[in-house]
């Protein structure tokens, strides 16, 4: 059985420097180890908002690590520094939109600010890169608005078959006969 790797990427300038803990790509590790039952490596670095540090962290991840999956943190807001989705639009092939259309549905249920965040989804290869908000909180609420979608997107690019804890997220794949 094929280990899958899963890149986790947070874009911070003060996490990057140290100023303090990195608790949103914890919280994708956390809330990954829930999900999955299947074996998973996670390749995890914490960077800071710069487009051309993001672009080449998200090449690497999929060319060299070969990660089926990548989902970066933050840098999704509309301050000057927050180039997470560029940097995402400029290293993919194509983009998948319903990603963040759905996270930002599900975040208004929470809070009015939902419509500032940026959040995208695309496909680099046969990668899925998908940017959640830079909050512990969102981050899990985004994840299991979009998550039960990603195994099957994953297993129609030929990538590692990731199982689930059907008590916790339920992935949606087609009855087969």
């Amino acid at each position: 059985m094929t280990v899958a790797k899963i890149g986790i990427v947070t874009v911070s300038d003060r996490a990057s420097r140290g100023e303090y803990e990195d608790l949103s790509g914890h919280a994708i590790i956390d809330t990954l180890n829930d999900y999955l039952t299947s074996e998973w490596e996670p390749v995890y670095q914490v960077i800071p908002d710069e487009q051309d540090l993001i672009e080449s962290t998200l090449k690497d991840m999929v060319d060299n690590e070969l990660c089926s999956l990548v989902v970066t943190t933050g840098g999704t807001g509309p301050a000057k520094r927050d180039v997470t989705p560029e940097a995402t639009e400029a290293v993919c092939d194509r983009m998948m939109p319903g990603f963040g259309e759905l996270m930002r549905q599900e975040s208004l249920k929470f809070v009015p600010t939902a419509i500032l965040s940026r959040q995208t989804a695309g496909l680099r290869g046969s990668s899925l890169i998908v940017n959640l908000p830079g909050k512990p909180k969102s981050i899990r609420e985004c994840l299991d608005a979009v998550f039960p979608a990603i195994p099957y997107c994953i297993d129609l690019m030929d990538g590692p078959f990731l199982k689930c804890d059907d008590s916790v997220i339920k992935p949606f794949r087609p009855k087969t006969k």
